[in-house]
């Protein structure tokens, strides 16, 4: 299978799994659509700590280190304008708190800061991104 097919395989998987699914920091937030999305490309990421909450969220993220320490530990770093459909990026939120996205070609999927539901962004400030 080439590389663009096993991109798509794994993110038709992902989209199953979270398209039209409400932000609930239990089952259904970026860092599992991430992990996820991961698990599927072949990657194998740690798996999370327990929380249910975005105080929990921002919790393990800290002790974590952040997103960003986390992907650097499993994936190379890319300049955001070389992803292809499957890349993970994030993006600063307006509260401060990082968002995972995932690359579906000139867009990201994800969930925003105004919207229960997962949507499709036009990403303007990237602040790191990842080979998947």
């Amino acid at each position: 299978m080439t590389d663009m097919l096993r991109r798509q395989a794994a993110l038709e998987k992902t989209l199953a799994k979270y398209r039209g699914r409400r932000l609930d920091f239990a089952s259904a937030d970026c860092v599992r659509m991430a992990r996820f999305h991961l698990l599927q490309m072949g990657h194998k990421p740690p798996a999370l700590p327990s929380y249910r909450s975005l105080a929990g969220a921002v919790r393990a993220l800290k002790a974590a280190g952040g997103m960003e320490q986390i992907f650097d530990g499993i994936l190379p770093r890319i300049p955001h304008a070389r992803m292809l459909p499957g890349d993970i990026a994030i993006l600063e939120g307006d509260s401060g708190m990082d968002a995972a996205v995932i690359c579906v070609g000139h867009k990201v999927i994800g969930w925003h800061e105004n919207s229960d539901t997962m949507v499709n962004l036009i990403p303007l400030e990237i602040k790191a991104a990842w080979r998947a």
